[in-house]
């Protein structure tokens, strides 16, 4: 793959993209010691807490059971979910038990375990692996079918209203209890059914979101934390500025990468401003980022478009969004709105605020954005980018109990070592917010791939962060 041409853009890329798609931030949660409150590292699998323990199905040297947990984690509605569960069969693990964390939020995670296993190997050594399949997710995935078909994997791919409302009048009130809060919750009944005082935990986008606000919640239940392509503590923007910003910094680098006599920042701007298709474009960049981070014949196609001639961009965005298809097991997106409607900021308020309010508070925040605050892109890919629109139109539910010593906002992390690795090319979770959290880990390192996108851990060309991963556990 060349990249000079976005027709070029041919199967590999294509099969690539499809692959990470229903990763979308896997790679998250490995490291630490775990022991038992004398302090002494089981010797063997301790399955005490969980159900129908027996050898995973088709993956040699796991076994799987499922984990029972309350429906309403923090009050009296009236019900259980069970959660799949998968545990490396080691006989001696020195360094106790790595969580390890998917992202989404919607994808499961114990599909994932031997890619995983296979992947992150050596830096495993001395720990018995966890992974879990999160609330709302994998076999219990809340499922919407037509919100699924128009969004795949996306964060970012614009939804219809009606498909939103749909989505959230099938789920019903139950939807309240998948946020983040309740996540934490169910990893702590889990640390306690695996009969362990600690645990280190590893994720990736979402998962590290998840990762901080158990480190924040049980300080005392952790002992090393590994965030991958961070999602810092307070969350992200929803109207999407700094990935805006930042892919200009990405374009330009990758465009001198390949030779070009142009500035496909400013290209991509005017592209824009002609055509009016930034929340396409910028749902376009940031599942390149995650699937292939050379963008393989985009800044040719942005060149060209800002021409007059389209084709090759209207082909790219079109073969990219295709590949980005995904089913609610792979990533369940009525578990993902649930979550990120009632975790994320929004202009307008919290959760709660009626509808009717909404547009106007959007309107409102919009109009205040400067060009600089959004360009390459508009203030019209700041209120019609997906996560928006979606959760625009997502029914009013309680602001979420946030449980037992739940995280403030920016809080600082707990004094615990802390590896936080980021991709240079991401555009899903920038790198400027890895950055931020670095600052408030005291025991933190920030390590960069400066050419890598989303999934450091996983999809780093030549995996330079599998070393310092090592490194770090070991």
């Amino acid at each position: 793959m060349t990249g000079t041409d976005a027709g070029d853009m041919g199967n590999t890329t294509l099969r690539a993209l499809a692959a990470t798609a229903v990763l979308l931030g896997l790679m998250s949660g490995c490291t630490g010691t775990t022991s038992r409150p004398g302090g002494q590292a089981p010797s063997a699998p301790d399955h005490a807490g969980l159900r129908d323990v027996q050898p995973c199905p088709g993956i040699p040297g796991f076994s799987c059971g499922s984990l029972s947990v309350r429906l309403d984690p923090f009050g009296l509605t009236p019900g259980r979910l069970s959660l799949r569960v998968a545990m490396s069969d080691v006989a001696s693990a020195p360094h106790g038990v790595l969580v390890f964390l998917t992202g989404g939020p919607g994808q499961p995670g114990v599909p994932f375990v031997p890619r995983l296993a296979g992947r992150l190997g050596p830096a495993l050594r001395g720990y018995r692996l966890v992974m879990f399949d999160q609330r709302g997710t994998g076999a219990g995935a809340l499922d919407c079918p037509t919100l699924q078909r128009q969004m795949g994997a996306s964060d970012l791919t614009v939804p219809s209203p009606a498909a939103v409302r749909s989505c959230a009048g099938a789920l019903g009130p139950d939807r309240r209890f998948f946020a983040t809060a309740d996540t934490v919750a169910d990893i702590e009944a889990l640390r306690a059914a695996l009969g362990v005082a600690r645990i280190t935990l590893d994720g990736v986008s979402y998962g590290s979101y998840v990762a901080e606000h158990f480190a924040l919640a049980h300080p005392g239940e952790v002992s090393k934390l590994v965030l991958d392509s961070v999602v810092p503590s307070w969350n992200v923007d929803p109207l999407q500025l700094v990935n805006m910003r930042q892919t200009s910094t990405v374009l330009r680098d990758v465009c001198a990468a390949q030779g070009c006599a142009f500035d496909p920042a400013s290209d991509l701007a005017a592209v824009v401003r002609r055509y009016h298709d930034g929340p396409a474009l910028l749902d376009m960049l940031v599942a390149l980022s995650v699937g292939d981070p050379s963008f393989p014949g985009v800044p040719a196609a942005l060149h060209a478009a800002a021409a007059g001639r389209t084709a090759a961009l209207d082909a790219l965005v079109a073969q990219v969004h295709a590949a980005d298809s995904a089913t609610a097991g792979e990533l369940s997106q009525g578990l993902h709105a649930s979550t990120l409607c009632a975790d994320m900021p929004m202009p307008w308020g919290g959760p709660d605020t009626p509808l009717a309010a909404r547009p106007a508070a959007l309107a409102r925040a919009v109009a205040r954005l400067t060009t600089a605050q959004v360009w390459p892109f508009d203030r019209a890919t700041a209120a019609g980018n997906g996560i928006i629109r979606t959760c625009l139109y997502w029914p009013p539910v309680p602001v979420p109990s946030q449980g037992p010593g739940a995280a403030a906002a920016r809080a600082g992390l707990p004094r615990v070592p802390v590896l936080l690795l980021a991709g240079g090319h991401d555009l899903s979770t920038p790198l400027a917010g890895a950055r931020a959290e670095a600052a408030l880990a005291p025991d933190g390192r920030l390590f960069v791939v400066p050419t890598a996108g989303h999934s450091v851990q996983s999809r780093a060309d030549g995996n330079p962060a599998e070393a310092e991963l090592a490194r770090f556990l070991s």
